[in-house]
């Protein structure tokens, strides 16, 4: 009898000891928190892209997004970030040669493309780049091509149509590829030229720029040295490039690093 007590309190205190390790286990899970800057084309994709990291991590995944070259800025004067996902690869590896991104981390992850984008109660469909000559078009928006890649590459291509010139008192410029396109849904300007991966939404037309119009648009990502979270920022970038990721990148239009 009292060696069945006793197996019955030792298993009792066998499971209450498993039952406060599962808490403590789950409650640190919860307690880790991820801070990823990512260039504001990634804002549709990343939000399914971390909502799947979290489930299988545990991870809290906070995004920051806006151009590439701001993020680097505040990188560069210390900003509390783990993993930096920049829309053009020298921004990235700049901050690596600064050793503001850890040696060794810089991956490639995805090549973005851009669009002709035009709200469609506007009531112009614009298949080609020659189609925003078109005298009906009083504003169109880019990205700041300072510091935002998308806004290069709508540089590079409305300077390979030959259109730089003749278009450019009609530009108008976003902080980065969100805003412009911002621009467009609000009516502010009646065409712009914005990420492939942001252009698929209620209220917007939009036409392909063929590749060849501009240099690629080469994504890539790294381990932000001060993160006190380093290995989880490792498990993210590897995360985007697995499976999972790249298909949710695809998705949203983004070709695999080199694609042409």
């Amino acid at each position: 009898m009292i060696v069945k007590k006793t197996v019955q309190i030792l298993c009792l205190l066998a499971a209450v000891f498993m039952l406060l390790f599962t808490f403590h286990e789950s409650s640190f899970a919860a307690d880790r928190k991820l801070t990823v800057a990512g260039a504001a084309d990634l804002s549709l994709a990343f939000k399914e892209i971390a909502a799947e990291f979290e489930k299988e991590t545990g991870y809290k995944v906070v995004l920051s997004l806006g151009s590439t070259g701001m993020l680097a800025k505040q990188i560069e004067q210390g900003a509390p970030f783990d993993a930096f996902f920049g829309a053009n690869r020298k921004f990235v590896e700049d901050l690596e040669k600064g050793g503001h991104i850890l040696p060794g981390t810089v991956e490639l992850y995805a090549q973005g493309r851009i669009v002709i984008a035009v709200n469609s109660g506007f009531g112009l469909k614009i298949t080609s780049l020659d189609g925003l000559r078109d005298g009906r078009i009083a504003k169109i928006a880019i990205a700041n091509p300072e510091h935002a890649p998308y806004g290069m590459a709508a540089m590079e291509a409305l300077k390979s149509a030959g259109l730089w010139e003749e278009l450019k008192p009609r530009l108008v410029y976003g902080e980065n590829i969100r805003q412009t396109l911002q621009f467009v849904q609000a009516g502010n300007a009646q065409a712009g030229i914005v990420a492939l991966s942001i252009a698929n939404i209620p209220g917007i037309e939009y036409s392909e720029v063929p590749l060849n119009r501009h240099r690629p648009i080469i994504q890539a990502a790294g381990v932000v040295s001060s993160s006190k979270e380093k290995e989880g920022a490792r498990a993210f970038i590897k995360f985007v490039n697995g499976p999972k990721g790249a298909l949710i990148m695809k998705k949203y239009g983004f070709l695999p690093p080199g694609a042409r």
